[in-house]
């Protein structure tokens, strides 16, 4: 299958960059794939796994907590809120983080403060579903 090329950007590091056959994006109206010669589009993207076919048999996946997905006749570029890869991640820490950030929703003294926690918290239950942990 012909290659194009793809980045992968966080806001911390540049996350992934290469040349690559396919590319599933979580998109907020839908999920897409992304190959060579895609016609030229953008697309907001919700929280969910992006899957990443380096080769028929090489492949990576990540969790990508929204941002904007660019694709151009120079390939495709994601500008990701947040991306870390799938293996990286811990279900037992995933589990805990999600506890800790429920007390900070039932704890917090303020409208602000709450409003800050109830999306830290929905975020990791976000990353919880897409994971299907």
């Amino acid at each position: 299958m012909p290659a194009f090329h793809f980045e992968l950007v966080s806001p911390e590091r540049l996350v992934f960059a290469g040349e690559v056959e396919a590319v599933v994006v979580s998109g907020t109206e839908g999920e897409f794939t992304v190959l060579k010669d895609h016609s030229p589009m953008m697309s907001t993207m919700k929280p969910g796994v992006l899957e990443i076919a380096e080769t028929a048999s090489k492949k990576a996946r990540f969790f990508v907590r929204g941002g904007f997905a660019d694709v151009a006749p120079s390939g495709l570029t994601i500008l990701a809120e947040f991306a870390i890869p799938i293996e990286e991640l811990d279900g037992a820490k995933l589990a805990a983080d999600v506890k800790d950030a429920e007390e900070d929703v039932a704890d917090a003294a303020t409208d602000e403060a709450r409003r800050l926690a109830a999306e830290k918290r929905d975020q990791l239950l976000e990353l919880k579903n897409a994971l299907k942990l």
